[in-house]
């Protein structure tokens, strides 16, 4: 069987990327290797006491499918050509699962956001430590279905599988593969609606990074925003706003940097590639500051409630702060505490 031909793959969903000389027994191989890596790496370090998520079951299911792939390929380019139920495979099957899995990711990106975002804005006010059985079973069918539904609607995308053709067209060493323009719209959103939010209360953020003070707070080094809020009225959106850009940015502003220029540059990356663990941990970071920003005034913000992103610290302090009795800590601070 030939390497999958997709006759209109340009159309709605997906944009072709130039042909890349990629060689399918090797480069595809290493490529998989350093994005199950860094899927798994992400989850090891990330912070274990946050409550589940349909984000966090997502990327689970992510990384075992990436760990899937590549030990099929690996299967496929250490014995070259076997039998296995009927089927033959050969070396263009690795080019072949990876078009599907690109294929599949790409259309992903807007239901998975959409759901997340939907399960945070419905969730962000609970105070339980962990959500009950049901709501995991939840979390777990939602995932399968839109794996499921993702692979279906793949499917009926018309191939052609002529091997002739596909060996006269495409080179063995190489392999036509496809970026998201679901990914190219979500960055494109995501630098305008945080250069926005920027410009919109710069001051309020510059005059927190000027002030900012390295304390001890309950034991641990956190960081000291000197900050006197408005009471000329201001919406307390509008207070609550910069506080979330600077704990945002203040872990993912290489992310952000990063997707400017990859945007400005015109770059595209195939969307099997785009779609891993720390880009959907920094989205799900993206998510939780917009429900946070939506919900403010309908929820009580505790201790419990913070405790929802593996990698940020979505901590406030909205009390006065005793500058007197602070000490310098040790080091920078792993816990952002602003007031």
């Amino acid at each position: 069987m030939a390497a999958v031909l997709c006759e209109n793959c340009s159309v709605q969903y997906y944009t072709q990327v130039n042909h890349q000389p990629l060689e399918i027994s090797c480069m595809l191989l290493l490529i998989m290797l350093g994005k199950v890596f860094l899927d798994f790496f992400m989850l090891q370090v990330k912070q274990k006491n946050v409550k589940v998520s349909f984000m966090g079951y997502f990327c689970v299911s992510l990384a075992l499918l990436d760990f899937t792939v590549l030990m099929s390929i690996s299967l496929i380019f250490y014995f070259k050509d076997f039998a296995l139920w009927g089927v033959q495979f050969t070396k263009y099957h690795i080019c072949l699962f990876t078009q599907i899995m690109s294929l599949t990711c790409g259309i992903l990106h807007y239901p998975v956001y959409l759901v997340a975002g939907l399960d945070y804005y419905l969730t962000i006010g609970q105070t339980s430590q962990f959500p009950k059985r049901g709501q995991r079973l939840l979390y777990v069918f939602a995932v399968v279905v839109i794996w499921i539904s993702g692979g279906f609607c793949i499917l009926k995308v018309p191939f052609v599988y002529k091997e002739p053709e596909a060996q006269n067209r495409f080179s063995p060493h190489w392999c036509p593969l496809y970026a998201s323009m679901q990914s190219y719209s979500v960055s494109w959103a995501m630098v305008l609606l945080t250069g926005t939010a920027l410009a919109v209360c710069w001051k309020e953020v510059t005059t927190m990074l000027l002030s900012a003070r390295v304390v001890s707070f309950a034991s641990q080094p956190a960081l000291m925003f000197s900050y006197v809020s408005n009471n000329d009225g201001t919406c307390f959106k509008w207070q609550l706003l910069p506080r979330l850009l600077i704990c945002f940015l203040g872990t993912w502003a290489p992310f952000v940097v990063f997707q400017i220029i990859l945007l400005f540059l015109g770059a595209r990356i195939p969307a099997y590639m785009e779609m891993n663990v720390p880009w959907l941990y920094f989205i799900n970071s993206f998510l939780i500051a917009i429900a946070y920003w939506c919900r403010c005034h309908d929820v009580e913000f505790t201790e419990e409630m913070w405790s929802r992103d593996p990698f940020v610290s979505w901590k406030f302090c909205f009390m006065p702060f005793n500058n007197e009795k602070t000490e310098p800590a040790d080091k920078p601070g792993t816990v952002i505490v602003i007031c």
